[in-house]
């Protein structure tokens, strides 16, 4: 029997809880999420422009997933998935956070991963990456910033609010951003002084606070997150070393702009973009020897996994065409219904429970972490609570030979898209990825059916880099047979149609016909009537 098993069940012979015995059987746990990081990022994942030997080694030492999905195809509601083991669709989640004006995007009173492992005893952090949203109804960055990732389980947080393409541009550490000073408060619209190296454009900031500002150094950020999380994780075991401890580290690689610190500039085949995939996977390393020096790499669960598909901008671009693959040959980008969008590098390790060097092709989601570490620690979630999860610890394991999930619903940008997974079968009821819609070739919001044209891939609703007019108007593919979804055969399987329909249909009727669209969708959108 496998020893988790042998002390839960030890555990359930007395009547304890977790929080309540003693924690030290229990593992850390790790979770990198990594930001845009596409299926054909990683060398373990079959890419050649770039060198990944540190993620590489966790596939070797652990289990690797080739059907692995993010929750959406945005960074936003996918993030939302992870945390709380729900579709996004159920708060009507669809686009990315937007500009500096929203509020919290998690209710305080939801079970969350961390507040789940909180109650079993773990330390928590957040550090990273946040972009869900902080404040009641809006962040006011002079003052407290709550609630947020410590109203949410998180015993400490040390994060960048947004993205690393747009304002604030500081750090915030648990409730104040760091090096907050009152005499120089924020002023939004003005220009801040953090140095920035975009590769295109420029980047306004919200101005005043200028010794908050000049913490934040775009080259340093990936250093930063990972010197910070190294230091909490050993004060943590100085601390208490019996008592388990939960990071969740979410990068900004390999989210654009790419500002890899000096020492990983040139080095990939792939220009910029490559070069901060080299950094994610030096974060890794750095993560995993420290782990090592103390004492706690057996003991650890880590888990390394992408907020959603790679992103075809002006970095994704130059990488195609240095003949790198962001998405290996899946069809479609971030934002986007196909399943270059949201199939995502998975990879789980845990030294003596998880057999080394193994695969698996069987469906996966992100939103199943939560159940999986509830069973982990031997607590019980209610269908209210993990709607949309499912326990993949078996799977984890080795202990089943068939697909713990079936079914699964992915969140493209646009509502129209809403993704059906079932069994070998994916269902899109409308035309093209749903995504951005760009045609030219250069433009930042590149995607669709004009992206083909770069990526020379081949789908029979599309020639010459758009949809055909006779095209079918919905799009279904068999993923066992045409993993890369070349042909559309939409219409010539009615059953399996109306069962996926159904489905849809069954989820549309909980959140409305029309949601409201996603952020960046909407920006789309507008930019479009202004050109027209």
């Amino acid at each position: 029997m496998k020893r988790i098993y042998l002390y839960l069940f030890l555990l359930a012979l007395i009547g304890g809880s977790c929080s309540e015995q003693n924690t030290s059987s229990l593992p850390n746990i790790v979770l990198i999420y990594a930001d845009d990081l596409g299926y054909g990022d990683l060398s373990c994942y079959g890419a050649t422009k770039v060198n990944t030997p540190n993620i590489d080694q966790l596939a070797a030492e652990g289990l690797s997933f080739s059907d692995g999905h993010s929750a959406a195809a945005v960074c936003s509601p996918s993030r939302y998935g992870i945390l709380t083991g729900r579709y996004p669709l159920r708060r009507n989640y669809w686009g990315a956070v937007g500009g500096l004006d929203d509020g919290l995007t998690i209710d305080t009173s939801r079970i969350t991963i961390a507040s789940l492992l909180q109650n079993a005893g773990y330390s928590t952090a957040c550090i990273g990456k946040w972009h869900l949203g902080l404040g009641v109804d809006k962040p006011d960055y002079n003052k407290a910033l709550k609630p947020g990732p410590l109203e949410l389980g998180f015993d400490y947080a040390y994060y960048i609010p947004m993205v690393n393409s747009g304002p604030p541009f500081v750090y915030v550490e648990n409730h104040w951003v760091d090096g907050y000073d009152p005499a120089g408060p924020f002023v939004l619209g003005k220009k801040s002084v953090t140095k920035k190296y975009p590769e295109k454009g420029g980047y306004t900031a919200i101005g005043g606070a200028e010794k908050a500002h000049r913490l934040y150094i775009d080259e340093l950020v990936g250093t930063t997150l990972k010197d910070k999380s190294i230091a909490w994780m050993k004060k943590m075991k100085e601390e208490d070393k019996d008592k388990p401890f939960f990071l969740y580290l979410a990068t900004t690689n390999i989210h654009h702009p790419f500002t890899p610190a000096p020492q990983f500039q040139g080095t990939s085949q792939c220009g910029k973009y490559g070069d901060f995939i080299h950094e994610l996977d030096w974060m890794v390393g750095e993560i995993t020897a420290s782990l090592e020096e103390m004492g706690e790499a057996e003991n650890t669960l880590i888990v390394f996994t992408s907020d959603n598909g790679g992103m075809l901008n002006y970095g994704g671009q130059d990488a195609v065409k240095a003949g790198h693959k962001l998405n290996g040959d899946l069809l479609g980008f971030k934002f986007g219904a196909w399943e270059g969008g949201h199939r995502v590098p998975f990879i789980v390790k845990w030294p003596g429970q998880i057999a080394p060097n193994t695969k698996s092709d069987h469906l996966i989601s992100q939103v199943d972490l939560l159940a999986t570490f509830a069973e982990i620690t031997g607590q019980s979630l209610t269908q209210e609570e993990c709607p949309d999860g499912i326990n993949q610890l078996p799977e984890f394991l080795g202990e089943t030979t068939v697909a713990l999930r079936d079914e699964l619903i992915i969140s493209p940008n646009c509502p129209s898209h809403l993704v059906v997974r079932k069994g070998q079968w994916v269902y899109i009821a409308a035309q093209n990825e749903g995504g951005f819609q760009d045609t030219k070739i250069g433009s930042h919001t590149l995607g669709g059916a004009a992206a083909t044209k770069l990526t020379h891939q081949v789908n029979s609703d599309i020639v010459d880099g758009k949809i055909k007019a006779d095209a079918p108007p919905k799009q279904l593919y068999n993923l066992k047979e045409d993993p890369y979804q070349a042909v559309n055969i939409y219409g010539q399987h009615p059953e399996v149609e109306k069962e996926l329909d159904a489905i849809l249909q069954s989820y549309r009727a909980e959140i409305g016909d029309y949601p409201e669209l996603g952020w960046i969708h909407k920006k789309v959108l507008e930019a479009r009537r202004k050109k027209n």
